[in-house]
Parts: C-alpha cells; sequence; structure tokens
C-alpha cells in the first residue's frame, strides 16, 4: 500500500483528498504546515506527497527546496497544489523540484489521475531492466541511478524518465507535447512550459554531460549520443 503525505491547512480541502486516497486504497498522513510536513517526510520517507503551496510556518515552496536538497527525501514524488491564478508559483515549484501539479479547485478524479500516474512512473523506471552508456554518462535503469564521471546524479522520478525515454529515443526528435504525454501521461496538452523547466533542471544537473540535450527550436528537445 503507497503511502501520501498530504500537506494543507485547510480542514475541508485535507478531508476531502483523505477521503479519496483512503478508497483509493492509499494509506494517508496528514500535516497542517511546513515545519511539520518536513518533519513527517524525513521521519515516514512517504511514496509521495501532496503539497499545497499556501501553507503557514514554512511555505510550500520552500518545503519543496529543503526536500529536495535532502539526499532521504530528494527522489520522493511531489505534486503540488496551486491555486489556479498562481502562475508564477507553479514555474517556481517546477524549478524547485515538484514533479507536477494540479490548480485549485480540482476534481477527485484528475487527482488521483495525477497521483497514480507519478507512482506508476516511479516503479516503472526503477523495474525496466537497461543500462546505457553515452561517454561519461550512465543510466542504470534498475538501479534508478544517473552517474556522471562516475559521480551520482540526483534525479528526481520525473528528471529520470524524462532523461531515460530521450536516451531511449536518442536522435529522434520528441515534441513537448509527445512528451507531455509519455512522461507526464498527459490526455491533453495543457502546459508546455513544464517540460522546458524539467529539462533545464536536467541540464543544470547533469553539468558537462547535458551536451546530450539538443533543442530543438520550434519542435521540441533531442537526445544526441556523441
Amino acid at each position: 500500500m503507497a503511502k501520501i503525505l498530504v500537506v494543507d491547512d485547510e480542514p475541508d480541502a485535507v478531508e476531502l483528498v483523505e477521503f479519496n486516497l483512503k478508497n483509493a486504497g492509499f494509506e494517508v498522513i496528514t500535516a497542517a504546515d511546513g515545519s511539520e510536513a518536513l518533519k513527517k517526510a524525513r521521519s515516514t520517507l512517504p511514496d509521495l506527497i501532496l503539497l499545497d503551496l499556501m501553507i503557514p510556518e514554512v511555505d510550500g515552496l520552500e518545503v519543496c527546496k529543503l526536500l529536495r536538497r535532502d539526499a532521504a527525501t530528494a527522489g520522493i514524488p511531489i505534486l503540488m497544489l496551486t491555486a489556479k491564478a498562481a502562475e508564477i508559483d507553479r514555474v517556481l515549484g517546477l524549478e524547485l523540484g515538484a514533479d507536477d501539479y494540479v490548480t485549485k479547485p480540482f476534481s477527485p478524479r484528475e487527482l488521483m489521475l495525477r497521483i497514480k500516474g507519478l507512482l506508476r512512473r516511479r516503479e516503472t523506471t526503477e523495474t525496466k531492466a537497461e543500462r546505457m552508456q553515452f561517454g561519461d554518462l550512465v543510466l542504470d535503469v534498475p538501479a534508478h541511478s544517473v552517474t556522471v564521471n562516475n559521480k551520482r546524479v540526483e534525479l528526481t522520478a520525473t528528471e529520470f524518465k524524462l532523461l531515460t525515454i530521450l536516451a531511449h529515443r536518442r536522435g529522434r526528435v520528441q515534441s513537448r507535447d509527445q512528451l507531455l504525454k509519455d512522461v507526464w501521461e498527459y490526455d491533453n496538452v495543457i502546459d508546455t512550459r513544464t517540460v522546458d523547466t524539467h529539462m533545464r533542471r536536467l541540464r543544470e544537473k547533469l553539468g558537462k554531460a547535458a551536451k546530450h540535450l539538443d533543442t530543438v527550436r520550434g519542435v521540441g528537445y533531442r537526445f544526441v549520443a556523441g
């Protein structure tokens, strides 16, 4: 049974989310502020964190940043909850390491689909047995590991899946729309900046090995093996 940490200071929202998650067979832990969220994330190591950005004490963006800096919690998928108008917060959240977002008010069905997609993403990248090497860049899919020059690079499940899909399809241009469908499992294309933000973070983490990630202007991205 997957364990989900729900972080929100609105009791009604927590009750609704908790009800739907438990009905779907998940174990639920809750936190009402940022300090409590950090403490529970580190002590329980949930399979996924549902994080509202507007929370007291330590805001959601800072919580996201701190979780990504901690090796113990760096790989836990984070699904942000944001107000519909707070577009800048969504972009900032993605840049700080969130895997995906849902805007409030949201439908419980959409939320469940996003949560299941994120959990499935983590499982599929961990179970597909393959190891790929391109110069100093090594992708070990079963170990969910990426190294550059023999140094481990900490990637989120989403970043890892994005890199793996591009590497599997090396030499072929992947449009932003296609990546949103294959990595984020979106039925309808919502926001292609999600892809661009993740690519920017992926390049920063890979350093010199980012030379393998090629931008095809006006189309999308391509993995270059050489």
